[in-house]
């Protein structure tokens, strides 16, 4: 699968690439703990490029990768659905999966206040991890 980086590892803003023009989405307080893009070839629920989390080092802002898919976060955002696919040159560890779990879980809380604070409604949140074997 390949993915196209928006958000390396370590960074705080929060970008999106694909559409007409690249956009600042938000501004964290926390850097993000993994290198964090969209899968160009899928569309999400949504209708966005599918988003991807990639394991692994710091990757440039722009990078397109190919890695295996091995896991989905299942998530919500403002009452669609907005799962990410995880991917990664090994096998997920416990230790990722549960990286994973803890960031998505502050994610949701801070997405659901920057929803609130745009005027978007819906459940949003971590609704689990699914590993791939």
């Amino acid at each position: 699968m390949t993915a196209r980086i928006e958000v390396p590892r370590g960074s705080f803003i929060k970008q999106e690439l694909h559409g007409d023009a690249p956009r600042v989405d938000f501004i964290s307080p926390v850097p993000c703990p993994f290198n964090y893009g969209y899968v160009p070839a899928l569309a999400g629920a949504d209708g966005d490029p599918l988003d991807a989390v990639v394991l692994g080092p710091r990757l440039a802002v722009g990078a397109e990768v190919q890695r295996p898919v091995v896991a989905v976060v299942r998530f919500w955002d403002a009452g669609q659905v907005d799962d990410k696919l995880v991917l990664s040159e090994a096998p997920l560890s416990p230790a990722e999966a549960t990286a994973l779990r803890a960031f998505f879980r502050l994610y949701g809380f801070a997405r659901r206040w920057l929803n609130r604070l745009r005027g978007a409604r819906g459940p949003t949140g971590y609704a689990g991890l699914s590993v791939v074997d």
